[in-house]
């Protein structure tokens, strides 16, 4: 690994004001600034309509193996679970990719703090993306609900 290839400015200063799942963040908008070097892999990028964004969750709290989530009080593996304090603290989102400027991708549905350090970008390809009969696993009966206060 080389390390990040760019950031992710989104309007999010604060964890507290972060949406935690896309879902939460439609129609917010922010910049992919991509680092000169690597403006070259984007070269088709915008034939796409959405993207994933893989980052590196830099402003998490305590790593904890077991915990609970913003779905369900009850504690789970961290690895059944998208909770940002992680073993690796490594984040992923699709996001609306709504125009490119050389090295600036221009995005709808940003849920990650200003300045989080990019690490990779890939296209969302609903043919290879969409696997039909996936299940929920323990999300399928929760209701969903706003992220508890002070909860990350």
């Amino acid at each position: 690994m080389t390390g990040p290839i760019g950031i992710i400015h989104s309007p999010y200063t604060t964890k507290d004001k972060c949406p935690i799942q896309p879902i939460y963040s439609s129609g917010v908008t922010g910049r992919v600034e991509v680092f000169e070097q690597y403006e070259a892999g984007l070269k088709d990028i915008e034939t796409f309509s959405h993207i994933y964004l893989f980052y590196q969750f830099d402003m998490t709290g305590e790593i904890q193996l077991i915990r609970s989530t913003f779905l369900d009080d009850k504690p789970h593996g961290i690895f059944a679970t998208r909770h940002p304090c992680r073993p690796n603290g490594i984040g992923m989102s699709i996001v609306k990719l709504i125009r490119r400027d050389k090295n600036i991708l221009e995005i709808e549905g940003v849920d990650v703090l200003d300045k989080t350090p990019l690490l990779d970008i890939k296209p969302y390809i609903p043919r290879f993306d969409v696997i039909t009969g996936a299940t929920e696993g323990w999300v399928a009966d929760k209701e969903w609900r706003p992220k508890p206060e002070g909860r990350e």
